[in-house]
């Protein structure tokens, strides 16, 4: 059943290119259809796993792959496959009918390619799946980008090329030392106590290969150009969907590996938790420093990586019993893509109604399109962590999770205050000492996108916001059925 999840939107490709189909209406058609699939298929594997196969084996080249729904992380990333891929062909704007096919072309190929991967048991299918991915990515950039295009493009391309062959070579030493290619052969050879020997080369491999494809500083200055460049549809695509693929790996490995993860990636955890710093302090500064509201958004998705990253090494400090972490994980994964998709869309709107994405060049435009200012405004509060807006519970869990099985420390001053507190932080492990610095990023999301909602929908009309004029139903549509998950997630979160 999961192979439909693959097979349709490659058959809704294949007809757009070959048959010269409609480009827009197959893809909403293939979209429409995963979407029901994958919702259908999430739903059984959570609530009702011994009603549905939650597995499908499918015979290609001469061996068996396996498509599964097993792990919790995986069924929430399949879920925000859909929906993000759902909303950005539905939005889609493209110039013209012939980059109409290549725009859909490029989505239906891209959504194909990550829900292939989270879908993979097989770590070969795994990796190429995601190769598959990246390839309509560089394409559209090179082809359909904003500024200069072919140097973001091809500096893109280099940045995850080299990355991918870094991760590759991480897989292959681990599934070499491991005697397995599945994620379900490696958890029971781990098991029976086949571990690799060469654990600190791998963990290194693993986190520069997987750091790189999901921006970790700092080997993140190809992302937020490359976001920003992106046509809109692809933007929404690889900074809500496909950037999990990087964390997404880590966390299954180490779900995979369970106690013997601190073994794995142990030596190399106080290491990242310097780098995600960088990237919740450092890019965050750098994104109140943008003028341009795509490099704000590039560079804001980068920054909320680090709360991810976090959670991934709290989780392998515990030995994989850190329960909060991987749930805290898995749901800011899925609210963090649901809100960038959503800001790429409607900045993709706010281009097309001023021309311009200069904020110094805008201004008043929510007197003029009221309910695109709401949506922003919307987008932008789940963003910085609102309560009952779906980043809020995944944030507040990876915090709560940095502290999972910490006991304050005894007071140096009997009696005293000071003392008291003195004693808690002479308690403090890196984990939570990274916490503490990592919490300011929550002042600087709030900083850089409320300062972007006042000079956008705030103040006199200017000459961009001026012709600005009404939205079409299919610009409403997707920005609002985005908006509905965001609310939804944030008032009830997925089960896991």
């Amino acid at each position: 059943m999961l192979i439909w999840l693959i097979l349709i939107p490659v058959i809704a490709a294949a007809l757009i290119g070959l048959l010269r189909t409609p480009g827009r209406a197959t893809a909403i058609v293939s979209a429409t259809l995963t979407l029901i699939l994958g919702v259908w298929a999430v739903l059984s594997a959570t609530f009702c796993p011994e009603c549905c196969d939650s597995s499908c084996w499918s015979a290609f080249g001469g061996s068996t792959l396996q498509f599964r729904l097993d792990l919790p992380m995986s069924r929430i990333m399949v879920l925000l496959s859909v929906l993000v891929t759902f909303a950005a062909i539905l939005g889609m704007k493209a110039p013209n009918k012939d980059a109409e096919r290549s725009w859909s072309i490029s989505a239906l190929l891209l959504s194909t390619g990550a829900i292939g991967a989270f879908m993979s048991d097989n770590i070969i299918s795994f990796y190429a799946f995601h190769e598959l991915a990246l390839i309509p990515t560089f394409v559209m950039i090179g082809f359909y980008g904003r500024g200069d295009r072919r140097t973001i493009g091809w500096t893109a391309t280099i940045y995850l090329g080299l990355a991918s062959m870094v991760l590759l070579a991480g897989l292959l030493l681990l599934c070499a030392e491991t005697s397995a290619w599945s994620f379900t052969d490696m958890a029971a050879n781990v098991r029976e106590g086949i571990v690799p020997t060469s654990t600190c080369l791998i963990a290194a491999l693993l986190l520069v290969g997987f750091g790189t494809l999901v921006s970790l500083f700092p080997f993140h200055s190809w992302a937020a150009p490359a976001y920003a460049s992106a046509p809109t549809p692809i933007a929404m695509l690889h900074a809500g969907v496909l950037k999990k693929f990087g964390l997404y790996g880590l966390f299954t490995l180490a779900y995979v590996f369970g106690p013997a993860c601190t073994d794995l990636f142990g030596c190399w955890n106080n290491v990242l938790l310097v780098l995600l710093l960088g990237n919740i302090l450092w890019v965050g500064y750098v994104t109140i420093s943008q003028t341009r509201l795509d490099n704000m958004l590039g560079n804001s998705s980068v920054m909320h990586m680090g709360y991810i990253f976090l959670a991934f090494a709290a989780y392998v400090a515990s030995g994989a019993s850190n329960e909060l972490a991987f749930k805290g994980a898995s749901l800011l994964m899925l609210a963090h893509g649901l809100t960038i998709a959503m800001l790429f869309l409607l900045c993709g709107q706010i281009e097309s109604q001023t021309r311009t994405l200069e904020l110094d060049s805008m201004g008043g435009l929510g007197s003029k399109l009221p309910a695109l200012g709401f949506l922003f405004g919307l987008a932008g509060m789940a963003s910085i962590g609102l309560p009952l807006l779906a980043n809020f519970p995944g944030e507040f869990t990876i915090f709560i999770s940095c502290f999972e099985g910490w006991t304050p420390g005894a007071p140096q001053v009997d009696g005293c205050i000071l003392g008291t507190i003195a004693g808690w932080f002479g308690n403090l492990g890196p984990v939570q000492l990274t916490l503490i610095f990592a919490l300011w990023g929550l002042v600087i999301s709030a900083i850089y996108m409320l300062r972007a909602f006042r000079r956008i929908f705030e103040g006199n009309t200017v000459l961009a916001t001026e012709r600005a004029t009404r939205l079409s139903c299919a610009d409403i549509a997707a920005a609002t059925f985005l908006a509905l998950f965001i609310v939804l997630f944030g008032i009830i979160p997925p089960a896991l």
